[in-house]
């Protein structure tokens, strides 16, 4: 069991519920954020039985006010890591091309991918201290565009834009962990089980060193090579 807390937002389903676990299998208390109260109390069951300590707080990402209030009533001391894996898209992965997109889908998917991580980012530090971590998850799409991913890989390029800025000015490290094609959601469960990369995020949380990190991607080489 150890003193430290990590917040997941994302964490009903997908790597948020499987990041959540590890850190739980490690004696974490986890705070678990989604829309969903029913699907994250499915995961607090895990983070318990994993040897974790959850905390259920249902909310949305994007509403700031909220987010903080959850905050004040979450965290008991001090928020170690920060990790905003909430991100939603308009459609199937590759079949939404941006010139197709309407301006509704790409303000709905930057509202959340993007400003939803600034809001958590910007809230989560006044809880952390200075040798605390944020990690947002990213994926190649952020730099290398691919036909059909549309508003979801431009909402990654800016979000990557979002956590390099706050690792120039924030004291804490704040990094960008890119676990490859996982089957989630929006992946069309295309990729490897949220299970097999949970540990990257750790690693990256609790091992990496924080020169590394800050400001940059970390994947899943980096990790392998390190831990080999």
């Amino acid at each position: 069991m150890t003193d430290s807390t990590v917040l997941v937002t994302g964490a009903s389903r997908g790597i948020g519920a499987a990041v959540a676990e590890t850190f739980g299998s490690a004696g974490w208390r986890v705070v678990l954020c989604s829309r969903s109260r029913s699907e994250l109390e499915d995961v607090a069951a895990a983070v318990s039985d994993a040897g974790g300590t959850p905390v259920v707080k249902p909310l949305d990402v994007t509403d700031a006010d909220e987010f903080y209030v959850s905050l004040l009533e979450a965290v008991d001391s001090a928020l170690d890591v920060v990790i905003p894996a909430a991100a939603t898209t308009t459609g199937p992965p590759g079949q939404q091309p941006l010139d197709e997109e309407t301006h509704e889908g790409l303000r709905a998917v930057m509202d959340t991918n993007v400003y939803g991580v600034f809001a958590v980012i910007r809230e989560s530090l006044q809880f952390m201290p200075e040798d605390g971590r944020v990690l947002v998850p990213s994926g190649s799409v952020a730099r290398e565009p691919v036909e059909g991913m549309g508003a979801y890989g431009v909402s990654k390029a800016a979000v990557e834009g979002v956590a390099r800025s706050f690792a120039a000015d924030a004291k804490q490290t704040v990094g960008i962990v890119d676990p490859g094609l996982v089957a989630t959601e929006l992946t069309d469960q295309q990729g490897r089980d949220p299970q097999e990369v949970a540990e990257l995020f750790r690693w990256a949380g609790t091992e990496c060193a924080a020169p590394e990190l800050n400001g940059a991607v970390v994947g899943l080489k980096k990790w392998k090579q390190a831990t080999r």
